[in-house]
């Protein structure tokens, strides 16, 4: 969100410089109306625009290098840290909008009572609104403001009432009331003030314009001007004669500008916008299927889509392939390739998960407790009978042990049952896989998102550096990271249900890890 209202600002700001370095002193009114506005559009779609690179992954050839064994890691669990500053940013722009937005209604509510409280006179689509006080005349949308003894004697000269019709008939406040909701949105960008100002003295030149095209004399307008510009009662939202203005509105009714300058000047907007377009969108490099994994999937896609939708033969991990394949080709390779084939619901297959907590009520509940097996509780040796005894709801996590040190498996397994109250205690590298450590010896299965939002972390220090490898794959090395990064995600992908995943080399800013290693199995 930071970065579109930043992104947008400077369009915003970039457009406003080329206004007022090209175009507002130039005597083209309609086309600087149609700019002002456009720029508005522009700077708020610019940000949102995407270009999308599709590039296809060469897979590079690695050498697999061994690993040793994991040991048992204690759990630790990650303190949640509460967000302040952004509390803080938020609170700041909802005041912002809240004081901006009153003010805004403030406004609008005075307006409304002045036409409803003063006598109004009709003439011709405009009404008049005659007030007591002294004031400059201004309008707000076919409304009129005048001073009633002036209107009533007719002391106010006719190109002051051809100047206010003149914004009544163009509808000037619509461009105005829209500023001033901007304004209460993004009351924290200045460009937008100083673009509201803008507009509003563009409004006048339109005016001033009409007035001259009607065939009054140019130097009786400028003395009327300067009569009537006076620091008299105006609204807000409404356009009335500005004495500030007044220079640069006797200096542009001088100025002539031939299409041939409008011409110029659009063409000197295009690079400005073409500058723009690149600077503030944003780009992004996205892979795309090779021809052999668009040939792969038309000869998948293919045989599911002659099978008859009764009784169709569907094995898992071709489904899963097609899937990924699928997702992975663009939009022309996915109009040219086969039709994605529409399969039968398969239904879940759940599985206890060794190694890690199995507190999911769509888990089914582990197998009885083999009576062969060494038991420990709590991190103390326990018989069977004991073990048998310790109610199942008391249960935080189990760990399974069926291998030692050196990889041969156990004459008995160890099964180490840890309850709610309790904490593990274990020595050794202290590394920890999304919060919780991984059994001893054990292999944790893991689906493909699970494994792709995988977090690798140390109890001290940091993640400097660990590889990671697939079956049938090269080895990849993930740097300065404790996730996965795009060619280990990119691999995950094209990895089959049952396929081992291994951590290892791993090394922290405070630590060498690399004579472990920890294995996962990946499961539906």
């Amino acid at each position: 969100m930071i970065a579109y209202v930043l992104k947008s600002g400077g369009c915003l700001l970039v457009f406003y410089l080329f206004y007022i370095l090209f175009l507002e002193k130039e005597n083209m009114h309609v086309y600087k109306r149609v700019y002002l506005l456009s720029i508005l559009v522009f700077s708020f779609v610019i940000p949102t625009i995407t270009f999308t690179n599709y590039v296809e992954v060469v897979e590079q050839i690695q050498p697999m290098i061994a690993s040793s064994v994991v040991t048992e890691f204690p759990i630790i669990e990650e303190a949640k840290q509460q967000n302040y500053f952004s509390i803080i940013l938020w609170s700041i722009y909802a005041l912002g909008v809240l004081l901006f937005g009153l003010k805004f209604i403030r406004n609008s509510c005075e307006i409304i009572k002045r036409i409803k409280n003063n006598p109004k006179e009709k003439n011709g689509e405009t009404t008049s609104v005659l007030l007591i006080e002294d004031i400059v005349p201004h309008t707000f949308f076919n409304f009129i403001f005048f001073n009633k003894q002036q209107f009533i004697t007719r002391q106010i000269p006719k190109e002051v009432i051809l100047h206010e019709e003149t914004h009544a008939h163009q509808k000037h406040s619509i461009d105005v009331l829209l500023l001033e909701f901007l304004q209460v949105v993004f009351w924290f960008n200045p460009v937008l003030f100083l673009l509201n100002k803008s507009v509003k003295l563009n409004h006048e030149f339109l005016a001033d314009q009409a007035v001259l095209n009607n065939g009054a004399n140019t130097k009786t307008y400028q003395q009327t001007l300067l009569a009537y510009s006076s620091n008299a009662s105006q609204l807000p939202l409404a356009h009335a004669i500005n004495y500030s203005s007044i220079k640069k509105r006797f200096t542009v009714m001088k100025t002539q500008t031939s299409k041939k300058k409008i011409w110029i000047r659009s063409f000197i907007l295009l690079p400005v916008l073409t500058l723009l377009l690149f600077s503030f969108s944003t780009t992004v490099q996205q892979e795309k299927a090779t021809p052999q994994q668009v040939t792969e999937y038309n000869a998948l896609a293919k045989k599911y889509n002659t099978q008859p939708k009764k009784g169709m033969l569907v094995k898992l991990k071709e489904v899963n392939r097609i899937k990924y394949l699928y997702k992975l080709m663009t939009p022309s390779q996915k109009k040219k390739a086969e039709k994605l084939p529409s399969f039968p619901p398969i239904p879940p297959s759940p599985k206890v998960i060794k190694g890690v907590n199995n507190t999911d009520s769509n888990i089914p509940p582990p197998p009885p407790l083999p009576k062969n097996a060494k038991y420990v509780l709590d991190n103390k040796k326990v018989s069977f009978e004991t073990i048998s005894k310790v109610s199942k709801d008391k249960i935080q996590s189990v760990d399974i042990i069926t291998k030692d040190e050196n990889d041969k498996k156990l004459a008995k397994s160890v099964i180490y049952i840890y309850t709610k109250k309790a904490t593990k205690v274990a020595n050794g590298p202290k590394i920890l896989i999304d919060g919780k450590a991984p059994c001893k010896g054990c292999t944790i299965a893991y689906t493909k998102e699970q494994l792709e939002r995988m977090i690798v972390t140390v109890k001290k220090g940091s993640v400097t550096e660990f590889k990671i490898k697939f079956q049938k794959k090269p080895t990849v090395r993930v740097s300065n990271s404790n996730a996965l990064n795009k060619e280990a995600k990119a691999f995950l992908q094209e990895a089959k249900i049952g396929e081992e995943v291994i951590i290892f080399n791993l090394e922290s800013s405070e630590s060498d890890l690399k004579s472990y290693h920890i294995t996962f199995e990946i499961v539906e």
